[in-house]
């Protein structure tokens, strides 16, 4: 309940979709709920404020990248990214794991020492232990903290899984060691195992015996089909504690986290809404617009004319295409700002569903929209 510690509420569910709550001092999080990232302490492209305007109750950061810049005396002197970004609710942070795999022409996996980074930036030698990745994350004062694991790139070799849960499983028990006791702030392991039910069920059984405060999906959009991903997470979220939230890391479309929530998932984050943003595609109520397509050069029509925020719902397709020719930085800050607005307006839409048991209905209606 709402107060001075983490913690998860289930309010209902129909069949497996499930209507949460998480609480953290800094405010409560709506489940299912969506993360905008902001990897560099930023969501790229759009103010603060008018993130907080999104209804966005809780943003993303990195630890491998904020470790990098501003770094950790920067952001103690700050006490923490939120003062120094001017957000002033809830943060989850990535460890790193995923860079382990992303950067992976300039690391390399020590069990012991943990990952060693040669910095994409300035080739600086950098050790990413468990402990330094938790160390990090407390100088970030995230309100939910990631351990560190090895995420291993798309694969079918089971051997490579079964050494990256291995892993993974050590450097969780290290993460929570050093995590400590704080009752303030959610610890979440990851489960690895590739699209393996088997594997899967293994690294999640070792991860309840260590003990976490939410257990996270990892291994998955890393290239593998759609239904490949759907029938793991109906395969396996089952196994999960359902008294603990529940995160799918890296995901991604509407569609997506529509089926994702469907097999009992309750968080989410991924780049999509920014990063198409940029190339001009919008997400709306109608599908995917791409707006760069010289058949909206004319159409009068908005985005979302019930957009209030920033006036969005006043700016014609034809203004945002001819921005994009133009190649005007204002057409990347809107077409993004619009497509976060719309992926808090469908998980605002996806927990009303929950809540009134038509989630099945809704489902049917917009699972295909965004192909």
């Amino acid at each position: 309940m709402p107060g001075k510690e983490f913690s998860f509420e289930l309010i209902t569910q129909d069949d497996k979709a499930r209507l949460g709550k998480i609480y953290t001092p800094r405010g409560s999080i709506d489940t299912p709920a969506f993360m905008p990232v902001g990897t560099q302490g930023t969501v790229k492209g759009i103010f603060t404020d008018d993130i907080k305007k999104t209804n966005t109750q809780i943003i993303l950061g990195n630890t491998y990248h904020l470790l990098l810049r501003p770094g950790i005396k920067t952001l103690n002197k700050f006490n923490g990214l939120h003062n120094f970004m001017n957000w002033d609710k809830p943060i989850l942070t990535d460890s790193g794991g995923y860079q382990i795999m992303s950067l992976s022409k300039f690391n390399k996996i020590d069990l012991k020492l943990g990952a060693i980074f040669s910095s994409h930036i300035d080739g600086k030698k950098i050790i990413l232990s468990p402990e330094k990745s938790i160390q990090v994350q407390k100088s970030i004062n995230s309100d939910i903290i990631m351990v560190l694991d090895e995420c291993p790139k798309l694969t079918t070799n089971k051997k490579v899984l079964s050494k990256a849960i291995e892993v993974s499983t050590n450097w969780a028990k290290r993460s929570k060691t050093e995590f400590g006791n704080n009752k303030a702030k959610g610890l979440f392991g990851i489960v690895q195992g590739g699209l393996y039910k088997d594997l899967r069920i293994e690294s999640i059984e070792k991860l309840i015996e260590i003990g976490f405060n939410g257990y996270a999906m990892g291994g998955l959009a890393v290239g593998e089909k759609q239904n490949e991903m759907f029938k793991i997470l109906n395969e396996t979220t089952d196994y999960l504690p359902k008294e603990k939230p529940r995160y799918l890391m890296g995901v991604g479309t509407p569609s997506d986290i529509l089926g994702a929530v469907k097999e009992g998932i309750d968080m989410f984050d991924c780049v999509m809404p920014t990063r198409s943003g940029r190339t001009g595609l919008a997400f709306t109520w109608q599908g995917k617009v791409n707006l760069k397509n010289s058949k909206y050069q004319n159409d009068k029509s908005p985005l979302d004319e019930n957009c209030k925020l920033r006036e969005l719902g006043k700016y014609s397709k034809s203004y945002l295409n001819h921005l994009i020719k133009s190649n005007e930085m204002m057409a990347s800050m809107l077409i993004s700002l619009h497509n976060i607005y719309f992926y808090q307006q469908f998980m605002r839409e996806i927990q009303k569903s929950i809540q009134n048991g038509t989630f099945q209905l809704f489902y049917k209606k917009y699972i295909n929209l965004f192909d």
